[in-house]
C-alpha cells in the first residue's frame, strides 16, 4: 500500500469553495529507461486518479508517462452538504488504492 497525504478541511460552511490537495508516494517508472541490467525497466505509473463526494464524481484525471512521481494533484470543491470523500488513484500492474475523508458541512 502507497503512502497518501491528504488535505481535506473537517468541516465547511454550505456553498463554500475548499481546496483539496492529494500526494501519493508512488514510483512512477516510464517503461522508456533501461535498468543496471541493461534491459528495459517495467513500466509502473498511476494512470487515473478519481474523487468521488457522496458517490458523485467531482474530479478524475488521466495520468501519463511524463507525470512526476509521487503525483501531487489540487483541486477546488463547492460544498453543499456533509459527507465522504472518496479518493482513488489505478495504476499499472493492477495497482488500486483508495482513501475516504469526512467532510462536515455546518
Amino acid at each position: 500500500m502507497a503512502r497518501t497525504l491528504l488535505r481535506v478541511p473537517a468541516t465547511a460552511t454550505r456553498g463554500e469553495v475548499v481546496e483539496i490537495r492529494t500526494l501519493i508516494q508512488h514510483p512512477m517508472e516510464t517503461g522508456f529507461r533501461s535498468g543496471e541490467n541493461g534491459r528495459m525497466l517495467e513500466r509502473d505509473i498511476i494512470r487515473r486518479f478519481t474523487c468521488l463526494y457522496n458517490n458523485r464524481p467531482v474530479f478524475e484525471a488521466e495520468l501519463h508517462p511524463a507525470i512526476a512521481a509521487n503525483p501531487y494533484l489540487t483541486f477546488s470543491l463547492r460544498v453543499e452538504e456533509s459527507g465522504i470523500l472518496a479518493f482513488t488513484w489505478e495504476g499499472d500492474n493492477g495497482f488500486s488504492q483508495t482513501e475516504t475523508r469526512a467532510l462536515t458541512v455546518a
